[in-house]
């Protein structure tokens, strides 16, 4: 294998060897994709739209047309059945670029993959030769955003999913309630968003969306590849719910919205009927507005509930989730309730156990919270953030894996990764990137290329190069003392 033809490509692919010369982007270049074929077409636009604000070169999409000099082609013939639905062929030959794909999102990631070959902001525009053959290691590639604790309108979140996308990334996991506010539209409870969307952690931002901006946002998200997972937690985290109906509290009695940083004192009330008429109407209106297979349930830090409310209220929400027809999402304090085949079961704890969730049946999702959770501070300095899990400099976050981290699990074990963001400090857009950036492009590494052949030492000089491709996309990042940036 070649190492010098990953080049500048985050995440490395499986297979990259350079060819003899290179195509060059001008006035007269199309992009062309068969007739029928609407996944080609819709990425063949998406790639025009970005190409053409890059170069600004016309770029125009032909339908129907054979692949000939001078275009680039997106075309399924020849895309083999082992791509998945994620993988992809490249090959930029001196007087022509083809991507083969099975799916929208092996050609999405294609053209990730052609727009990373382009220099980031001036030209000139050309392709070098190269061959690729790339999928992801991982079906779950994910990254969580905490909107409950600080608000992100629709714009930020949007201008995330394209900055994450672009790294393929695969699900965005929206954390949606906690004690400090509610941020969805249930029009059956309407208080939780219009009472509970008032509340935020202190410095943080209120607010909620509706339900036409969460669809919005879902169908964003999947333009990009991507799906959206929505997570309402319960029992615990449960604050700006019981401030809300003071009837789902045990004593009738509604606390004040919180805006504190403490966590596992509130709790639904297990014994209560109208607790799961509560958590019915919810998670099907979730549901129906949620395209993806997934609702994230939460079920973390629930201190205030004994184990055995804690049973009960999880074998209930099993049903409802089942009802659904979607797929149950959890922190890995689930394990404890009961698991059920077919639930997937998110490790955040150093002392979780995830071959407990395998036995019982569950694939896991690994965000280790000392490599993953990129809400903790770089280094002891760093201004935003939290400690109490780790300092994660950008080497702590790309030097480990997801099937070795905890011992015992087997590659099939492992549903993928996901990178988490919570907001007790982080209440703006540039907060998040910065905290964000560049760790997550290790997270998306990981999972997404082949565990063989990644190392620290290689990675960070393909990391230095997108030191000018962020700056380009005007992300505002740390520039790790660890890594030896390239400036634009």
């Amino acid at each position: 294998m070649n190492e010098t033809a990953f080049g500048n490509l985050i995440p490395r692919p499986v297979r990259a060897e350079w060819l003899s010369g290179v195509f060059s982007l001008g006035p007269d270049t199309k992009i062309s994709v068969p007739a029928g074929l609407d996944a080609a077409r819709e990425s063949a636009q998406y790639l025009a739209c970005v190409l053409g604000a890059l170069t600004g070169l016309p770029l125009p999409v032909l339908e129907g047309a054979a692949p000939r000099p001078g275009c680039i082609h997106l075309t399924d013939q020849g895309a083999p059945e082992g791509l998945g639905d994620e993988g992809y062929l490249l090959e930029a030959a001196g007087d022509r670029v083809v991507i083969r794909a099975r799916q929208y999102a092996g050609f999405f990631y294609g053209c990730q993959t052609l727009r990373q070959l382009l220099p980031p902001r001036r030209g000139p525009w050309q392709l070098p030769g190269v061959a690729i053959e790339d999928y992801p290691r991982f079906a779950w590639r994910g990254a969580m955003l905490d909107v409950a604790r600080s608000f992100f309108p629709v714009p930020e979140v949007k201008r995330l999913i394209d900055l994450l996308a672009g790294y393929k990334i695969n699900r965005l996991h929206l954390h949606l309630s906690d004690d400090q506010g509610w941020r969805i539209m249930i029009n059956s409870w309407p208080k939780l968003a219009l009472y509970g969307g008032r509340g935020a952690v202190e410095g943080g931002r209120s607010g909620y969306y509706t339900q036409a901006e969460f669809k919005d946002l879902a169908a964003y998200a999947r333009s990009r590849a991507m799906l959206l997972v929505p997570e309402i937690d319960l029992p615990g985290h449960t604050t700006a719910v019981l401030a809300s109906y003071p009837e789902l509290n045990r004593d009738g009695t509604a606390p004040e919205l919180y805006r504190g940083m403490k966590v596992g004192f509130s709790t639904l009330a297990a014994e209560k009927e109208i607790t799961y008429r509560f958590a019915t109407d919810v998670l099907g209106e979730l549901a129906q507005l949620t395209p993806g297979p997934y609702l994230h349930v939460g079920g973390d830090e629930a201190h205030s509930t004994t184990l055995e409310e804690y049973k009960l209220f999880l074998g209930r929400l099993h049903d409802l989730v089942a009802q659904t027809g979607k797929t149950l999402v959890g922190w890995d304090e689930i394990i404890q309730g009961g698991l059920r085949p077919g639930d997937v079961v998110q490790i955040w704890r150093k002392e979780a156990q995830p071959l407990e969730a395998v036995r019982q049946g569950a694939r896991v999702i690994m965000s280790p919270c000392h490599h993953a959770y990129l809400d903790m501070k770089y280094a002891a300095g760093t201004k935003l953030g939290q400690d109490w899990a780790a300092l994660i400099e950008v080497a702590d976050a790309y030097a480990w894996d997801p099937v070795s981290v905890y011992p015992g699990l087997s590659e099939g074990d492992v549903l993928g990764v996901e990178a988490a963001l919570w907001t007790e400090t982080i209440h703006s857009l540039k907060a998040a990137e910065y905290m964000l950036f560049p760790r997550i492009l290790g997270i998306a590494e990981i999972g997404w290329s082949p565990r063989q052949g990644r190392s620290w030492a290689e990675y960070r000089r393909r990391l230095a190069r997108h030191g000018p491709r962020l700056q380009a996309a005007d992300v505002h990042f740390y520039r790790s003392p660890q890594v030896p940036w390239e400036e634009d």
